[in-house]
């Protein structure tokens, strides 16, 4: 869902401990956000489908189970932008996340100021442009950016939030170099200052779903030292 402009965003905050969750709660409603705290998994998955949030915050560790979880769950049949919050702060561990679908992962303790400057950066990403076309088809591969399903040939390609977001990147300037700068700023944070390798995951990924290789590729080029490239349709031709 996107947020229109002047509307209040409603905010999933799923957290179990109330010595976090009240004041923080009262923190995003005294920024403007309208804010249901769910303290369990369940409880999560229950207010999302109820309350149909703009931005869920996900603490991973929870009575009844792991946030992962609930992310994954959610991925299902939601596109809504998801803020991993938690005490885990390892690469590994936001990379993990950020391969579930997650959109950003702030480590605790966080400062409710920049966890708020996070959720606005998510929400006007997620805001659709109204510009940009609605199908994109580069040889193979037919894009719906409205529906946000890809296919390749007859099949369709089953793509993470970002996975569906990288690719159609790429394909909206096929057979142009898209800078990592680019892709990082546009994909994920123009404030992203986390690791590089979550792109190159996402790349290898993608390339593993296309049929792809790096050594011989028929859909995203490696550029060395400057970015990707999707190659457009006649060189696709076997």
């Amino acid at each position: 869902m996107s947020v229109q402009p002047g509307a209040t965003a409603r905010v999933l905050l799923v957290e179990d401990e109330a010595s976090i969750a009240e004041p923080f709660a009262h923190a995003l409603d005294r920024s403007g956000f309208q804010t249901t705290i769910a303290p369990t998994a369940g409880d999560a998955l229950q207010l999302a489908h109820a309350t149909d949030p703009d931005v869920v915050l996900l603490d991973l560790t929870l009575p009844d189970g792991d946030g992962r979880d609930v992310c994954r769950e959610l991925r299902r049949t939601s596109s809504v932008p998801i803020i991993m919050l938690t005490a885990r702060g390892t690469v590994t561990d936001r990379i993990v996340g950020l391969e579930l679908g997650a959109d950003d992962y702030v480590v605790k303790p966080f400062a409710a100021g920049e966890v708020i400057s996070r959720i606005r950066a998510v929400l006007r990403r997620s805001r659709a442009p109204g510009r940009l076309p609605e199908h994109l088809h580069v040889g193979d591969l037919r894009i719906d950016l409205g529906a946000r399903r890809a296919w390749l040939q007859d099949r369709e390609l089953e793509l993470s939030r970002k996975e569906f977001d990288l690719l159609s990147r790429l394909a909206r300037d096929a057979g142009r170099v898209v800078s990592r700068e680019t892709l990082i700023s546009e994909v994920w944070d123009e404030n992203w200052f986390g690791s590089t390798k979550t792109l190159d995951v996402h790349v290898a990924t993608l390339r593993r779903k296309l049929g792809d290789s790096p050594a011989h590729p028929r859909y995203i080029e490696t550029v060395r030292g400057v970015g990707f490239r999707c190659r457009t349709g006649e060189e696709q031709e076997p």
